[in-house]
């Protein structure tokens, strides 16, 4: 079975990588078109898989625009040179396109309902799409597949994510401290158009408050302040999550990290516009605190709420009880990229 892969966020490769493994191990061949945004291509190479890069992040609609055009055609050679059995991407807009042209089957996984842009350009054309169950916007009709849970728990399941205290420690944990991470977003997604988040004096009063406390750690696809610079992230990439994992506290701007956080027993704040079905759901099971930008005030009296002992234990056990009614995603996976391969169009 051949395989070409669709990468366009660094979640895409966490998402993928369990599944790849599988698939790989069964004899598949795989390539991987992969994009320079933000650390996904450096993700694909500390994790040791060979990727083709088809093209760089678009900045604005007209950026975004010329780039699916440079995509579209990048990946239809690629398309015509590897002769793949199935593509699959998270997402898909091209895959889409290109299997429409070509004949190949594409597969798409997604969960962001409120992304209508991408999802018009995307549904008409794409094969099979899989989204969860709380996922509330629109579908291919007739080619849809419901699952339970979200996304991440392809990557961050118990049965596929252990943390390593001594890889943390080398990446920028401080034992002997509490630690927090926030994560700023740079607001250039397609579903993120006309869209801002935090300000720099609100991401500075925040750091304020959490380093009088301990050590903090920033994650951020935008410049920041010369004077928050000494706080950022500069450990390995896929070490993240080691570190992220040992956190007091999570509060951010990326809503997929907060559901990556939660996963991981972190106590954590997700503050944005977009609440798409699956983050309300983890909301509404008490593995996180979702807040829709109401201010730096209520954001920091958040902070001190998940920062007492009853909401640590609190998201720890709404966390297991969450896992013990949802499967590991990774092996669902592999089967619906298995059965786009097989399955006639």
């Amino acid at each position: 079975m051949r395989i070409l892969v669709d990468i366009v966020h660094p979640a895409d490769v966490l998402f993928f990588r369990h599944p790849l493994a599988q698939l790989l191990a069964e004899g598949a061949e795989i390539h991987i078109a992969s994009r320079e945004k933000d650390v996904a291509c450096d993700l694909l190479d500390e994790f040791g898989l060979p990727h083709e890069v088809a093209s760089r992040a678009g900045k604005g609609t007209f950026g975004l625009a010329r780039e699916l055009l440079v995509r579209d055609a990048k990946l239809w050679r690629m398309a015509r040179r590897f002769r793949p059995d199935v593509m699959v991407g998270f997402g898909g807009v091209t895959i889409a396109h290109v299997g429409k042209l070509t004949g190949i089957p594409s597969a798409s996984f997604y969960d962001a309902d409120t992304a209508g842009l991408q999802t018009r350009l995307t549904w008409p054309f794409i094969t099979r799409l899989h989204v969860p169950c709380s996922y509330a916007g629109p579908v291919a009709e007739g080619r849809t597949t419901r699952f339970p849970g979200v996304k991440e728990l392809s990557y961050f399941h118990p049965e596929n994510f252990v943390l390593d205290p001594e890889v943390a420690r080398r990446n920028g944990w401080t034992q002997g401290e509490e630690n927090y991470f926030l994560r700023t977003v740079g607001w250039g997604a397609n579903h993120d158009l006309g869209k801002s988040g935090w300000s720099d004096a609100d991401l500075s009063a925040l750091v304020e408050k959490l380093s009088a406390r301990g050590n903090v750690l920033i994650s951020s696809e935008r410049a920041l302040p010369a004077h928050l610079d000494r706080y950022l992230y500069r450990g390995e990439r896929s070490a993240l999550h080691h570190v992220l994992a040992k956190c007091r506290l999570y509060v951010g701007e990326s809503m997929t990290m907060a559901h990556e956080a939660a996963f991981l027993g972190v106590p954590a704040i997700y503050d944005g516009a977009d609440h798409p079905g699956a983050t309300s759901e983890l909301a509404a099971h008490g593995l996180l605190a979702a807040l829709r930008q109401p201010g730096i005030e209520r954001l920091t009296q958040t902070v001190e709420e998940m920062l007492t002992e009853d909401r640590r234990a609190q998201v720890l056990a709404a966390r297991d009880a969450y896992l013990a009614e949802r499967p590991n995603l990774a092996g669902y996976i592999a089967d619906a990229i298995r059965d786009a391969a097989l399955r006639p169009t």
